[in-house]
């Protein structure tokens, strides 16, 4: 489909050279005290994940500041929320244990990017120190770190993701309910009614 294709590490590095001592050194592969200030503060944070034939997935994790809890410099915790039951971030874990992890904090323009290897648990121990209006989470993933470090914010600049003067108009875009009555085609529903059930699962699922 494409004639002119880069297919090898070489071919990519003669087109856009190397990175800067400072782009390669600012990886510390741990959590440090601004790591972990940065992760403290983050309500949001991009799962990344793939299954052992290169399927890939990135699952959004969200919830109050802090939710994803550092256990030490190598560890971290990101407790698994109600969503869908497909679990397509969890069953990739389960064959191919490679996570990369992207923390935004809303104002901040810089992104943490953190990168290792997961394990799914269910320890009672762990779960419960995230439970939540009463109730706890079935499953965590703890992520051991290989990779961890600031993100530039360019980016975050170009696309003027936080500046609500940039942000895009929303009128004429379909209503989420649309979309998914489009997109899955369930029976004898209509946009109205799956509207309420979204609107149902937000008010009664979220933990």
């Amino acid at each position: 489909m494409f004639k002119d294709v880069v297919t090898t590490v070489e071919e990519l590095r003669a087109l856009m050279g190397e990175p800067s001592d400072l782009a390669l050194r600012k990886d510390i592969g741990r959590l440090d005290e601004h790591c972990r200030a940065f992760i403290a503060r983050s309500p949001f944070v991009l799962v990344a994940t793939s299954d052992r034939t290169g399927r890939c997935d990135v699952s959004p994790k969200g919830d109050a500041p802090g939710f994803v809890e550092v256990l030490d410099e190598q560890h971290l915790v990101i407790p698994d929320r109600p969503g869908n039951k497909r679990f397509d971030g969890i069953r990739n874990l389960l064959e191919n244990p490679g996570i990369g992890l992207l923390f935004l904090l809303p104002r901040s323009e810089e992104t943490l990017r953190v990168n290792g290897r997961a394990q799914i648990v269910r320890d009672a121990e762990l779960l419960a120190r995230f439970a939540v209006q009463g109730k706890l989470p079935q499953l965590a993933i703890v992520v051991e770190v290989q990779e961890s470090f600031l993100h530039c914010a360019k980016c975050v600049k170009r696309s003027g993701l936080w500046d609500t003067a940039k942000w895009p108009d929303l009128a004429g875009l379909a209503s989420p309910a649309q979309m998914f009555l489009d997109h899955a085609k369930p029976h004898d529903m209509t946009v109205e009614a799956l509207a309420e059930r979204l609107q149902d699962g937000y008010r009664k699922n979220l933990y």
